[in-house]
Formats: C-alpha cells, structure tokens, sequence
C-alpha cells in the first residue's frame, strides 16, 4: 500500500508512514501493513535494523479517528494491537526519525525504539485523557519507569503538547537534530548498528529488556481492555463526535 512504504538500504529496513494528506494519520489497513513488514525484518537474516519515519511535515498524527470510529479495534486480534504485540517484542534494533507532530501512538512507539532522533520541530502529544481513553502500547508503564513518575503523570495526566526539548529530558529521544538532519542520521545510526554482529545487538537489547518483558505483555492487555471498554463510553464518544464535526 502507498500509505505505507517499505525500503530497504543493505541490511537496514525503512517502514514510512506517508499519508501527508491526513498527516499520516494510522488507519487498520496501515497497522496491518506495518507489522507485516516488522515480521519480515524479524524474519528475514539479512536485516539487521528497522527505522520508523513519517514525511517532513508528520511523524504521524495518531490513530484516524474517523476509521476508528467506523471499525473500533473490538478485540485484541485487530490490526492495531497485533502492531503493538510485534513491535514490543521485536528482537532487531528499532530507529526512528521523527518530525513535525507526532501524536498518540506517534510518541507511545517512540518508548519502544532503541535510538530515537527527532527534529528540532517536532511536537509530541499523549491527549488520551482529553479524549476520554487511557494511553496505549504499555506507554503507562514504560514512561513512569523512563521518565519519572511526576514527568509521566505530566504528560500523560494533562495531555498537553510539548517540544522535542522535553521529549529529550523525559528520556526517551536520544537526539535532537535540525529536521533537515534528522531522517539521513536517523538511516547513518541503524546502519551503524547493522554492520556489528546481529547476535550481540539482538542478546544486548534482550538483555536491556529482560525484566520489563512480563510487565510490557501484562500493560498491553490491561491498558487494551479499558482502552477498547472506554471507546464505547460517553467521554470518548463525545469527543470523537467533536473532532469528526470540525472535519466536516
């Protein structure tokens, strides 16, 4: 699919996420489409390292409400939690570049990733509280643990935007960079960790990972039950009826 594009430079796989039109925002057929291309790296001997990037203007903007309220993810085999299954437990480094917004799960995946670059003009937002759901992709465990409880509460309690600047201070950007700089630095890293031995990279992240392993699988489930309970709700239909509004 064009909303979705996968390349490949050696032993490194990019995953874009190219829908500028709708500022990359996720529907299920494109989670379909990345995990598949995430298995295939997982898969595939030759590849070494994945990089996640949107276009210039959009990392992405999230989950596409419209889509979400037209096929709410009702159980945990819809093509968005098999994407958060696959990426938390991807054996293989995971890079991203980001620029512009990223939103939701724009930001969520980034805790996830082992070397995260972001633009001096990216904007992040976790707005699950404005939208009357609770955070996803194990985001409630792994930022506290990452950030800091009062951070984390910060970010996720309020849902405001904030800077690349504070992405970095919570931990979870490793790099900020001109966003001229941010995609070629972004490919100039994987294929730095591409060109060691695939076995040390993959046992050192296990290694990394091996505590937070019980509690990632364990987050998933229970953030996913009240996730998909609280979309049905008032809160979260109220503000899904606002946003579609203002499209029209």
């Amino acid at each position: 699919m064009t909303d979705i594009l996968m390349t490949r430079r050696d032993a490194v796989m990019g995953i874009g996420i190219n829908r500028p039109a709708k500022r990359n925002a996720l529907t299920q057929a494109m989670y379909a489409a990345m995990t598949a291309h995430v298995e295939e790296a997982e898969r595939d001997e030759s590849i070494h390292a994945v990089v996640f990037h949107g276009t210039p203007e959009a990392f992405t903007a999230g989950n596409d409400l419209e889509d979400f309220a037209q096929t709410p993810p009702g159980d945990e085999e819809r093509p968005v939690f098999r994407f958060l299954r696959t990426v938390s437990t991807a054996q293989k480094p995971l890079v991203a570049a980001v620029t512009g917004n990223a939103v939701g799960i724009g930001t969520t995946l980034l805790l996830h990733c082992d070397l995260v670059y972001a633009a001096d003009n990216a904007r992040f937002a976790l707005p699950f509280t404005r939208l009357g759901l609770v955070p996803e992709f194990a985001s409630s465990y792994l930022l506290p643990r990452i950030a800091g409880y009062q951070r984390a509460a910060e970010l996720l309690l309020l849902g405001e935007p904030f800077d690349a600047k504070k992405a970095q201070e919570a931990g979870f950007v490793t790099r900020v960079l001109p966003a001229a700089e941010v995609l070629d630095v972004a490919w100039q890293e994987a294929a730095k960790l591409a060109s060691l031995p695939p076995k040390s990279i993959r046992v050192t992240k296990a290694l990394m990972k091996l505590n937070d392993v019980n509690a990632i699988r364990d987050q998933l489930s229970h953030e996913g039950g009240h996730f998909r309970q609280m979309l049905t709700e008032p809160a979260a239909r109220a503000a899904f009826a606002a946003f579609l509004a203002k499209r029209k």
